[in-house]
């Protein structure tokens, strides 16, 4: 890649072209439980907490009445920081001249200007809407009269009692962030654990042993756990196909004549990708810029069977990833907890097996802040990478023609958002393609919120 086109897709700042591209789709910007007390103590006095996305400074607060607000950090009288504003159930007020602001950034009070002043009626502070959906607040940052309808994904489908969201930091840019969890292979090495554990060991809510959950189907009366599939068969024939949310990858692996093992995951436009972490549990993954040098990724995990325990996979994760600012403990600082004789003798990594982010993050964050990207070589395998970066960069000319974005930036294109349908399981060889929507198809049936037609679970 040249070096002109990788500034292009990785800066996100206002007024970039990667950036006015972003600024057409719904972004995570926080979870919900970031203004729980019980995770962060100073939510119960005031409900507010400054951050960054897409390289703009900004505060999220929920006034008394239970609405959200987001609006510009810089005070439109002389640009204070509205980080320490005064949370006054109404709105917040800025501490330097006490102008003060709603959830919409009207200008609610002046109280420094004469009797009878209108300038408040004159003064709008940057507002930006806020919706909630699955335990995660997203922001629109685009034309406030453009928003697209938020998609009937399953994440968002699902009931409450039946998704679970977290997140963790990066510290590198969103693409690279994005680009691990499309590339099929990593799997077979970055995640390979070099000794197979019993399959009844695997809690339902475990963090990063849920890889060695088992794959659907067996193989000569066996069950395998996933983590086995991809150590052993480690050359995969990868297939990727338009879809309009995006990309449908196939990845398959052939175990022998009679049986393919086939996993079929998701790349949803601009940066999500939906993957199978078990028979009856989906993660979709989002990764948002905070800046060009650090990324959020927000994880929902999407239950096709019993309700989740929520409080356990909060602690399960929390142990490596902390609220409130969710920074995980392992960093380039300590060498992401390398340890040199787990690498010989229980992981390819050497980097634990209890959480398995650990190991992308060190894989994106070891390229450095933003990625070079004109000195990798890549390979047949890396079809979907370059079909991605050929979307992107198609997308971004797109919006600079003032052409309509694709994905889930058109309107359009809603009543098709749905799903989409993952699998991980062997197959019988000549017929796996019918086969994974069998699959598809019993999975819903059990969870009645995900039933849908026939014609739709074919999608």
């Amino acid at each position: 890649m040249k070096a002109e086109q990788n500034e292009i897709i990785t800066r996100v700042g206002p007024g970039t072209a990667c950036g006015n591209l972003l600024r057409q789709y719904w972004q995570p910007v926080a979870l919900v439980d970031e203004f729980d007390p019980r995770i962060d103590p100073r939510m119960a006095q005031r409900p507010l907490k400054a951050l960054r996305l897409l390289d703009m400074d900004l505060v999220l607060f929920k006034d008394g009445q239970g609405r959200w607000g987001l609006l510009d950090r810089d005070c439109p009288h002389r640009n204070a920081d509205l980080a320490f504003a005064r949370h006054e159930g109404d709105g917040i007020r800025c501490p330097f001249h006490g102008w003060k602001f709603d959830t919409q950034g009207t200008c609610l009070d002046t109280p420094g200007e004469p009797l009878g002043s209108t300038l408040c009626q004159r003064v709008r502070q940057g507002a930006y809407p806020v919706i909630e959906r699955s335990g995660v607040l997203f922001a629109w940052l685009g034309q406030p009269d453009q928003a697209p309808p938020m998609p009937e994904f399953d994440c968002f489908r699902a009931p409450q009692t039946h998704t679970f969201a977290y997140k963790g930091m990066w510290q590198c840019n969103w693409l690279q962030a994005f680009e691990v969890g499309l590339d099929p292979v990593h799997t077979s090495f970055l995640h390979r654990f070099l000794n197979d554990a019993p399959l009844e060991d695997i809690g339902d809510n475990a963090a990063g042993r849920q890889f060695r959950s088992a794959s659907a189907g067996d193989f000569a009366g066996e069950r395998w756990p996933m983590t086995r599939v991809m150590r052993e068969f480690h050359r995969p024939d990868i297939r990727c196909e338009p879809r309009p949310w995006g990309m449908q990858i196939t990845t398959l692996r052939a175990m022998t004549e009679a049986l393919t093992h086939v996993r079929i995951t998701h790349s949803i436009f601009p940066h999500t990708f939906v993957i199978p972490l078990s028979e009856t549990l989906t993660i979709t993954q989002m990764h948002v810029p905070v800046d060009d040098t650090h990324t959020y990724w927000y994880s929902f995990f999407t239950s096709f069977d019993k309700p989740v325990d929520k409080e356990a996979m909060r602690l399960q994760r929390a142990q490596f990833i902390p609220g409130p600012d969710y920074i995980p403990k392992a960093g380039r600082h300590n060498d992401w907890g390398f340890d040199a004789q787990e690498q010989r003798t229980q992981t390819f990594l050497g980097m634990g097996e209890e959480d398995i982010n650990v190991h992308d993050q060190w894989a994106v964050e070891g390229m450095g802040a933003i990625q070079d990207r004109t000195r990798e070589h890549l390979g047949t395998t890396d079809k979907v990478i370059m079909a991605n970066r050929r979307m992107l960069l198609a997308a971004i000319e797109a919006v600079a023609q003032g052409q309509k974005p694709p994905g889930m930036a058109d309107p359009a294109l809603h009543a098709q958002m749905l799903g989409p349908d993952t699998v991980d399981g062997i197959a019988p060889a000549g017929s796996w393609s019918t086969w994974w929507v069998e699959q598809t198809q019993a999975k819903r049936r059990l969870a009645p919120w995900a039933v849908r037609d026939r014609a739709d679970a074919k999608a």
